[in-house]
């Protein structure tokens, strides 16, 4: 009787054959989805969206076509005029500058004496909805005329095929964050792994299990002597610094653990949003994540440093309001923390699931692809969610 290959196995071969199997079927499934010649790309939109955007009224974007003033819309089959969002932005940076009173309606970007604003999405819970927050965060600033850069913390690199950058495929050796916070001599400078995305508005930072290797050094580093391991949790800061001229938002999407680079994106952020499911099980795990960020936070305390946020707020995710266990457990979290669970929740919705499947976001589906009540209420929650973290940026920067 011929030996039972699985039995003789190695695990750690089982693992490796395994893993290279599974590669090979993305990568199948990919290339079949997007061949390899193809480029990701985002839908245009229609005039109402466009002025439903930028609130620039319907009347006068077509008048701007007939006249032949500002960007040329395309036409579709039915003649209706669609924009990209290039020429959105376009548009923007035009009505800004004809009505330099209104500048902030037409083109919200932060002004001088405005400080760069770094957004950490959080919690160690696996299905927390980290990601699906940050890639919708992302989308919604852009097509509202922030400039955005989206740094993708996590090893399985969630954020970054949801713009489009498989991992094990499109980011080679040395192309993620830890290419900028690294302690030898392959150190590169940040702007030199950023990349353009298809999303007008929206660069990235990938990621792929390269970052892990950030946390097998750091503690080499601590316990050697290793130049500026002390202050390991500025590194962050200091490389954004870098790059602070040209965006108005940083959105971290960090990993599912509270490990040196979480502590990093921590000191990092000027704001926080700690996402949570309501299920007593999450909010468990949540507890410990607070908890375990206290020390963390001793820590780099007790180095000298202040830790200060803007703010720091909850935001409820997967909610499916008619769940009774569920509506308990977001009264629990409403009556301990008050204001400072976010009054929007992400609802769980098909069309997010849909979305997701396919690698994009709410914001990137076409009209009728998914069912129109069903989208709508999906959309109207996250726009809510994103809603209210723009408000607390907003504050954040004086503005009312």
């Amino acid at each position: 009787m011929a030996p039972n290959r699985t039995a003789l196995e190695l695990s750690s071969a089982r693992i490796v054959r395994h893993a290279g199997i599974l590669s090979g079927q993305l990568q199948s499934l990919r290339e079949r989805m997007y061949p390899p010649e193809a480029q990701k790309s985002l839908r245009s939109f229609m005039t109402n969206e466009v002025s439903r955007l930028t609130s620039i009224p319907e009347s006068t974007l077509k008048t701007m076509s007939l006249e032949g003033k500002g960007p040329v819309p395309a036409r579709l089959d039915n003649n209706h005029r669609v924009y990209a969002l290039d020429q959105v932005n376009e548009l923007r940076e035009m009505f800004a500058n004809a009505k330099p009173q209104e500048a902030l309606r037409f083109l919200p970007r932060r002004r001088k004496g405005e400080h760069l604003q770094i957004i950490g999405i959080a919690n160690f819970k696996g299905g927390s909805a980290k990601t699906t927050t940050s890639v919708h965060l992302c989308h919604y600033l852009a097509l509202h005329g922030y400039r955005v850069l989206a740094v993708d913390l996590d090893p399985q690199a969630s954020l970054s095929a949801m713009f489009g950058a498989q991992p094990e495929m499109d980011v080679g050796e040395n192309e993620t964050i830890y290419a900028a916070l690294r302690h030898d001599e392959n150190r590169r400078p940040i702007n030199e792994v950023i990349r353009r995305t298809y999303f007008a508005g929206v660069d990235l930072i990938p990621g792929n299990i390269e970052v892990m290797e950030y946390e097998h050094e750091i503690p080499r580093v601590l316990s050697g002597s290793g130049k500026g391991g002390a202050l390991f949790f500025e590194q962050l800061r200091e490389a954004l610094r870098q790059v602070e001229d040209r965006y108005d938002i940083v959105v971290l999407d960090t990993p599912p653990s509270l490990g040196f680079l979480t502590l990093g994106a921590i000191y990092a952020a000027t704001g926080l949003i700690v996402t949570v499911h309501p299920a007593m099980l999450d909010v468990a795990s949540m507890s410990q994540f607070l908890l375990m960020m206290g020390d963390l936070i001793r820590v780099i305390e007790n180095a000298g440093a202040t830790l200060r946020h803007d703010f720091f707020h909850y935001l409820i995710t997967r909610h499916n309001p008619h769940d009774q266990p569920q509506a308990q457990i977001a009264a629990m979290l409403r009556h301990l923390f008050a204001e400072e669970v976010l009054v929007p929740t992400a609802i769980e919705s098909t069309a997010v699931e849909a979305a997701g499947l396919a690698k994009r976001s709410l914001y990137e589906l076409e009209p009728g692809e998914i069912g129109r009540d069903t989208y709508r209420r999906a959309k109207e929650s996250m726009d809510a969610v994103n809603v209210a973290i723009v408000d607390l940026i907003r504050k954040s920067w004086g503005r009312t």
